[in-house]
């Protein structure tokens, strides 16, 4: 498997800011490496900032959806656009997280023949319309999620994490991100 982290290699660690330095630390006590989404996105400090925030408030912050439902919500959209650095990093997180280690898998491929529950189905379905072209809600559909027991909350929650996810997707796409080869291990046994 290749070494390389993206199109525009990765920050130089010595040099980063003191306050990176210690994402990276964090991470590689937590999980034994840096992810390479932030070693790219540390070349340009602001940048890894914004995004680093925004990510840990859709992915970590307070919801009604459980942290197992937003991971497979991002495998879901990032699978529909070829994103596989998402796909891989992203497949792991649901793994560790929902304890099933083929659930990912059976999104990532066709999360509509995934066997999920009704709600997972609506939720996974609203995600998908958000990542199309033109998109724009229509009342019915917000009607049919919150039927399937999602909140104006929980409603908001799903269209951010899918429209987050694909300009991060289009990002990786455009730095040719690659994913870290203990992704693909993580959650499997």
């Amino acid at each position: 498997m290749s070494e390389r982290v993206s199109r525009f290699g990765e920050a130089d660690e010595a040099a980063l800011p003191s306050d990176i330095a210690a994402i990276y630390a964090t991470y590689r006590e937590r999980i034994g490496f840096v992810p390479n989404v932030f070693r790219t996105y540390a070349k340009r400090p602001a940048h890894f900032r914004a995004f680093l925030a925004y990510h840990d408030v859709l992915m970590r912050g307070e919801s009604g959806l459980t942290r197992a439902e937003r991971e497979a919500i991002v495998v879901a959209v990032s699978a529909e656009n070829a994103c596989q650095y998402c796909v891989i990093a992203h497949g792991a997180a649901l793994r560790v997280l929902g304890k099933d280690i083929a659930l990912a898998d059976r999104i990532a491929i066709n999360w509509r023949t995934a066997d999920l529950s009704p709600r997972w189905s609506a939720m996974i379905a609203f995600a998908s319309r958000v990542n199309e072209p033109r998109f724009a809600a229509t009342d019915a559909e917000i009607t049919a999620l919150a039927l399937a027991g999602f909140s104006e909350s929980d409603i908001w929650d799903i269209a951010a994490v899918a429209a987050f996810f694909g300009f991060s997707n289009r990002m990786a796409g455009a730095l040719d991100m690659r994913p870290n080869a203990e992704f693909y291990a993580m959650g499997r046994s």
